[in-house]
């Protein structure tokens, strides 16, 4: 049995493991990458363990590389990641690392396994099958999780298929 102590002392450790082994600007990107809904530029700090300051020139210099996006939340600046630059970034890095036969055998399977998830579950889509799921549904609900990534994946996929499509015909 732990005590709550020892977790304390582990966190304790890798949060102070991070700072040392990372810059603050470094630590503002890891958080800015699993923002979402926006936060302000105090609330990152303190999860990048920086002072607001430096979080506010790092988050904007993000801002102007189109890494981060911005809203007004009142007086209040919200940071979020920029999505279209992470989806950009996802269809470069598939395109850097398989070639246009492996991204199309990706693509076969995972309209396969779709496929598989429509016929098993009478479904058309995850989110339907999670409107019928009672919640102690366990398998079920991590099979609408893997459908949904499956679905995120192939979507990426075809992007980037699409993309290298119209670069050939730009550059034709």
């Amino acid at each position: 049995m732990t005590d709550d102590n020892s977790w304390t002392d582990i966190n304790d450790h890798v949060t102070e493991e991070w700072k040392e082994e990372t810059t603050p600007f470094e630590r503002i990107y890891e958080v800015l990458e699993q923002t979402h809904d926006g936060q302000s530029a105090a609330e990152i700090a303190e999860r990048a363990l920086v002072s607001e300051p430096t979080s506010r020139r790092h988050l904007d210099a993000l801002v102007a590389t189109g890494f981060a996006a911005t809203a007004q939340d009142g007086r209040t600046t919200r940071y979020r990641r920029d999505d279209d630059r992470v989806l950009m970034t996802r269809i470069h890095e598939l395109r850097e690392q398989a070639t246009r036969d492996e991204i199309l055998g990706g693509i076969r399977r995972m309209k396969a396994e779709i496929r598989d998830y429509e016929a098993q579950y009478d479904a058309l889509s995850p989110e339907e099958l999670a409107r019928q799921l009672p919640n102690e549904a366990n398998e079920e609900w991590e099979d609408v999780t893997a459908w949904k990534t499956t679905r995120q994946n192939l979507a990426v996929a075809q992007a980037a298929l699409a993309y290298d499509e119209a670069s050939e015909q730009l550059t034709a």
